[in-house]
């Protein structure tokens, strides 16, 4: 499957070819991170992603993790 991530900067428009989902994915969050606009991930279908929006899809919301419990001290055996 093929992936084509585009982006504007100023005036210019850019495209990138990618053989891979993850490829693509890296490309366009590190296109955002850069200050790049209308960043977009299209696939082989056509459909079209934003690189967040595909993020969220691919691996779900972050799951919360649970802080450790606070030891407490255990009577002594008399």
């Amino acid at each position: 499957m093929s992936f084509t991530v585009h982006a504007r900067v100023s005036l210019r428009a850019l495209s990138y070819q990618h053989g891979s989902i993850l490829g693509a994915l890296e490309q366009g969050l590190s296109l955002l991170t850069a200050g790049m606009s209308d960043v977009r991930i299209v696939d082989s279908g056509g459909r079209s992603h934003s690189p967040t929006a595909l993020y969220a899809q691919l691996f779900g919301p972050r799951a919360a993790v649970a802080a450790p419990a606070a030891e407490t001290d255990l009577p002594l055996a008399a």
